[in-house]
């Protein structure tokens, strides 16, 4: 399947931005779906994850502020950000792929980055 995020965009302290990420087929049996994102000069980051059973995790940095969701009716991945800060600026990322037991996703296709940018 093929990824395509959108909805990025320049926002300030405090406000809110919803992602999306469109599947270019059926994301119902996709055993699990992310959003990543990487700041310059860091490592790319699981920012929160969504299993086919709708089990989310997040971040720690993001835990109450950032809400994942499918809707499998669209084949559409979500990603609801509010009260957004300046180090949430970053390029956004969204996947696909599986998870096992232990907890561990291995991601397998990835939709191009759409930038966010928090202003103070």
């Amino acid at each position: 399947v093929q990824l395509q995020a959108s909805g990025g965009g320049l926002v300030q302290a405090g406000g809110s931005l919803r992602l999306s990420c469109a599947a270019s087929g059926s994301i119902a049996s996709i055993d699990a779906m992310g959003w990543h994102r990487q700041a310059p000069g860091k490592q790319r980051e699981l920012v929160a994850a969504i299993t086919v059973g709708g089990s989310t995790n997040y971040a720690d940095s993001v835990k109450g502020r950032f809400t994942i969701s499918r809707d499998n009716a669209k084949n559409t991945l979500y990603l609801q950000m509010n009260t957004l800060k300046p180090d949430d600026t970053a390029v956004y990322y969204c996947s696909s792929g599986v998870v096992d037991y232990h907890g561990t996703y291995y991601w397998g296709s990835w939709g191009q980055g759409t930038q966010v940018t928090v202003s103070s």
